[in-house]
């Protein structure tokens, strides 16, 4: 996973512009307008994104309109998937020593 994916992800105006994707192409205008920013702002952030890798830009007469690439948020879920895993299986236990824990058959874990 490229950290410029996490940098660029960083910023709060940033993950409503990717939200405002998950729904499909949007041209900078409309971004702008449904975020409430100039379009020099909006214009700013996409760059960002563009930069890395988040979104991709095309033409059509003189709109630029901006699409979600899936590549880049597939390779963070893929690296935040190893923690997901971890945390999954640490939840077990403790669900498990809970169980236990209430049925009598195990004292509690002194710290």
């Amino acid at each position: 996973m490229k950290t410029t994916t996490l940098s660029a992800l960083s910023e709060p105006n940033r993950l409503l512009i990717v939200e405002l994707l998950r729904n499909g192409p949007l041209s900078v205008g409309e971004i702008a307008d449904r975020l409430k920013f100039q379009q020099p702002q909006a214009s700013k952030h996409l760059k960002v994104l563009a930069d890395a890798g988040l979104v991709e830009v095309s033409r059509i007469a003189q709109r630029r309109i901006y699409q979600l690439r899936p590549e880049p948020l597939q390779e963070l879920d893929a690296w935040l998937n190893k923690f997901r895993n971890e945390w999954d299986d640490k939840f077990d236990g403790l669900s498990e020593y809970l169980a236990e824990l209430q049925k009598g058959e195990r004292k509690p874990d002194r710290l």
